[in-house]
């Protein structure tokens, strides 16, 4: 970035036309941040709900989880979709404030209800588990069905979870399969494990070691560890050696 600064002034920030100040916005530097920030203190809400991101995330900046909620909040009151769902986000999780699933249930319902597909995945997802709300799979299932629509990875995902357990619906592994690879090319981690362990059932090895070997590149490190006790008590040999391999030892650490 062109200009290197602590602090960004107004009339700096005055200067900068549409497609240089996107530019910023999508680097994740600490000159960005600094830009972030003066845009957020002007009350452009996008720049306080990607300044919440970044604070949460420590990119460019060190992670403050108070500083990144107050953020959100304001731009939740200017009506930015993302940072209403991430108010959700942060109460369902206690970031920054303590823990309270039912208000996580009431900002991720006005996400929802503006057509946000997190929005309707996360109030799945407390539906799913009864948490701050009635558990309700059947009302859940709607939800994710409205954000796979969206085209929402990770809710396709868990509606091929529905389609091969025979929840509120009858089992068919053919729609999971179908449905898990969906999620899978759409880079849902969880979607790629799925698919792959149905291609082994398949006996399609070579095909599920490549979605395998995709996972570490996104996945969690607690998502990766309990996957990597499942590829070191496979069947397969191939598969076992997989949990030996320097990507998924050092994701998973």
């Amino acid at each position: 970035m062109s200009q290197r600064a602590s602090k960004v002034s107004v009339r700096q920030l005055s200067q900068v036309d549409a497609q240089h100040l996107a530019a910023i916005v999508a680097d994740r530097s600490p000159e960005a941040i600094a830009w972030l920030r003066a845009a957020a203190r002007q009350g452009v809400p996008r720049a306080q709900a990607i300044l919440g991101q970044r604070l949460l995330s420590g990119e460019g900046t060190a992670r403050d989880e108070g500083e990144a909620l107050h953020w959100f909040a304001l731009a939740a009151q200017a009506d930015d979709l993302d940072a209403i769902n991430m108010m959700g986000r942060c109460c369902e999780l206690g970031w920054g404030r303590a823990r309270d699933a039912q208000m996580a249930v009431y900002w991720y319902r006005l996400a929802a209800a503006r057509g946000l597909d997190w929005g309707m995945y996360n109030l799945a997802n407390l539906m799913m588990n009864g948490d701050g709300v009635a558990a309700d799979r059947a009302a859940a299932l709607a939800l994710y069905r409205c954000a796979a629509a969206l085209g929402h990875a990770k809710s396709v995902n868990v509606l091929g979870r529905f389609h091969e357990e025979g929840w509120e619906l009858d089992a068919d592994p053919e729609q999971a399969f179908a449905l898990y690879r969906q999620a899978a090319l759409g880079g849902d981690f969880r979607g790629q494990f799925n698919y792959a362990r149905m291609l082994l059932q398949r006996g399609l090895m070579e095909q599920a070691l490549a979605w395998l070997r995709r996972i570490p590149d996104a996945a969690t490190p607690a998502f990766m560890r309990n996957v990597r006790g499942w590829l070191s008590q496979s069947g397969h040999a191939a598969v076992r050696a997989l949990a030996d391999e320097a990507a998924w030892q050092e994701a998973a650490a």
